[in-house]
């Protein structure tokens, strides 16, 4: 496909399409708690939060384990484990050459000896506090967990299941939407009423579950410039900026129901790196009938814009609140973030409610 045409700034404030905007911890509580781990998950269920987010990798033997990426090493101490040396190589996935130890080329019963750890220790050293309390979950255990959670707390949580380098897993033979599919059966959550969405930054896998199953569906967008991989290659020169035009949101329409697009095509920085007036892409998928929910939002200095962050230390907290409140303003239907107890109170404050401030 090809869309040429630009997304333009809009003033705020414009409406959301839900009552009450979702806050989402990506990876669980990840600002806290080590990613991808039950107790990063059960820590921001604890919060409060309205769903949790997940990335999806696949083992071997088929089997689907959170984790962000398919490389093991910088989330677990798989490289303390020596039987495990001679499956460390080089690949290339997704364009992008790394070296390490693959989860496709593990069994579960392998990357079940694996111990999570912290994926950021200089930015986030209290989080190394809790490095080895607890392995690699599996998709299914994370669903138990929260089925467990909500009966216990008397609210359903939701999940935000995405699904990583599918295009790269299906060259290998081991497609990730036949055991996602058979894993949210299993669990009684492959329906419509079903708190469950699917998300990728890929569309064909997107396309293929959206024929196959009455969950939402959720195309990620990443920065501008860069390209889905799996129409990367494919050949196809399409952009994520090029998705986020009129255009763009009217092909993901086909087949999805919501975007989540990179928080900096929301809300564009200049060239001091500051945010201003968001563009006009909330109000373009909005008329598309698409729900729009941002990512990663994070405390720390060094991903805040420039007028929100506090003093220089880059691992110091600025004002995320200050970014919530922007992005609510220009009309999200949720934020993604590290740090949910603060997005919570900055938009369960009196007076935020879908955009008004």
């Amino acid at each position: 496909m090809t869309v040429l045409a630009a997304t333009t700034r809009m003033p705020s404030v414009t409406p959301s399409l839900v009552l009450t905007p979702a806050v989402v911890a990506h990876r669980g509580a990840s600002g806290h708690r080590p990613e991808h781990t039950l107790d990063a998950y059960r820590t921001a269920i604890r919060m409060g939060v309205d769903d949790i987010e997940l990335d999806l990798v696949i083992t071997r033997d088929g089997v689907l384990v959170a984790r962000h990426d398919a490389e093991l090493s910088r989330t677990t101490d798989v490289a303390d484990h020596p039987e495990l040396a001679h499956l460390r190589t080089t690949r290339t996935i997704d364009g992008a050459e790394s070296t390490g130890w693959f989860v496709e080329d593990l069994t579960l019963a392998e990357v079940k000896r694996l111990a999570a750890r912290e994926r950021m220790p200089g930015m986030r050293p209290a989080n190394t506090a809790f490095d080895g309390a607890e392995g690699v979950p599996t998709f299914t255990e994370v669903l138990a967990m929260v089925g467990a959670e909500s009966v216990r707390r008397g609210r359903t949580v939701g999940v935000m299941v995405e699904l990583k380098h599918a295009a790269h897993f299906e060259s290998v033979g081991l497609p990730l939407d036949r055991p996602l599919l058979a894993d949210l059966g299993r669990h009684g959550l492959d329906h419509p009423w079903a708190r469950v969405t699917l998300m990728s930054f890929e569309t064909t896998v997107l396309r293929r579950l959206a024929g196959r199953t009455r969950l939402p569906v959720v195309q990620l967008l990443g920065a501008a410039d860069k390209r889905p991989a799996d129409l990367a290659s494919a050949g196809d020169p399409t952009t994520y900026g090029e998705l986020a035009t009129g255009d763009g949101l009217a092909w993901i329409d086909d087949y999805a129901d919501g975007i989540g697009p990179h928080k900096g095509l929301v809300l564009p920085r200049d060239a001091a790196g500051a945010i201003g007036e968001p563009s006009s892409l909330v109000r373009d998928a909005h008329r598309a009938w698409l729900t729009v929910h941002v990512w990663t939002l994070r405390a720390e200095n060094r991903y805040l814009p420039a007028n929100l962050r506090v003093g220089d230390d880059p691992a110091a907290h600025g004002d995320l609140a200050g970014e919530v409140r922007a992005l609510l303003d220009a009309g999200v239907d949720g934020v993604i973030t590290d740090h949910p107890a603060v997005a919570l109170r900055a938009a369960r404050s009196p007076g935020v409610v879908a955009g008004v401030t």
